[in-house]
């Protein structure tokens, strides 16, 4: 969007690509940043670290009036921020101060968030803590998912920079602009770790069912089967909320398994799986998984869980 507008980009700074492991090879990944830039024949910086002397000497070089940051994964120091006449805008994936940090996204989800937006923040050294100048709100679908949601966001994020952009041209760099976060309404988005993807049966029906929209496409939801042939974990891809409340049986236990659909006592209500990747395989629908793989009603997934009272749904 900056390159198609009347703003003079000056450079790309991005981080350096980074190794990808494959079975038998390794190569680099390179960011979509990288590869527009050099499509567009815009000078690319990538050092390793923006902070070290050598790279903010390199920002001062470039004269520029603002940086212009979006999911950079480095916090810029001051040093880094006043190389410029403006210093530098951030556009972030939430509605400040809520979810600040590397998911934004994926944790609003996790947290049943109804309502989420996009933020442009007047940078300072401190993550994600500047002074808001530009707000964009949307509402999250029922069954949106992270990969979805991010998709939408990009979109509103693109057209919140450019009005940040307008309010910095007349600023003249003394007067207070835009308005400072609340600091008792912040929460945190952690970056994610291969270890959230784990299922907890006790959690409810429709909280297992945000996470799996969360955590895609990585680090997935899944919990592992123990079999007499073996443990096998399984990703779910899918699912639908049977039953949101009540109490079925003991969290992770399987209610039902039939061609048409294979249910799961929660610690509130019960799931049912709709497509599942078997670890090494493709995914599949529940009916295909099981006419391989013979998951009954009583076996456990995951970790078996205390015994919970059994009570129909009021």
């Amino acid at each position: 969007r900056l390159l198609e507008s009347e703003q003079t980009v000056l450079a790309v700074i991005a981080r350096p690509p980074r190794p990808v492991h494959r079975r038998r090879s390794e190569r680099l990944e390179h960011s979509p940043m990288q590869r527009l830039a050099e499509e567009r024949g815009v000078p690319l910086v990538m050092p390793d670290d923006i902070n070290a002397p050598a790279s903010v000497s390199l920002l001062r070089d470039f004269q520029a009036d603002l940086l212009v940051v979006c999911d950079y994964g480095q916090i810029l120091s001051n040093s880094a921020l006043t190389t410029t006449r403006l210093g530098g805008i951030n556009l972030h994936a939430s509605l400040l101060p809520k979810y600040r940090g590397a998911a934004p996204i994926n944790w609003a989800i996790y947290k049943g968030e109804t309502t989420t937006g996009v933020t442009v923040i007047h940078m300072t050294p401190r993550l994600d803590a500047g002074p808001c100048l530009v707000q964009q709100s949307t509402a999250i679908a029922p069954t949106e998912d992270a990969v979805k949601l991010e998709a939408r966001l990009a979109e509103m994020g693109a057209g919140a920079v450019e009005q940040a952009i307008a309010m910095l041209r007349g600023w003249d760099g003394h007067q207070p602009l835009g308005h400072i976060q609340d600091r008792s309404q912040v929460s945190r988005a952690p970056r994610l770790q291969k270890s959230h993807g784990v299922v907890d049966w006790s959690r409810s029906a429709q909280q297992i069912f945000d996470q799996v929209r969360a955590f895609k496409p990585w680090p997935g939801t899944y919990c592992q089967w123990t079999r007499p042939t073996g443990s096998l974990r399984l990703l779910l891809e899918q699912v639908r909320v049977e039953r949101k409340d009540g109490t079925w049986g003991s969290p992770g236990v399987v209610l039902q398994a039939t061609a048409e659909a294979a249910t799961i006592a929660c610690g509130r209500g019960t799931l049912q799986l709709v497509e599942i990747q078997p670890a090494g395989k493709r995914k599949m629908r529940i009916a295909e998984f099981l006419r391989g793989y013979p998951l009954k009603p009583g076996q456990v997934l995951g970790e078996p869980s205390p015994p919970h009272p059994t009570g129909s749904e009021k």
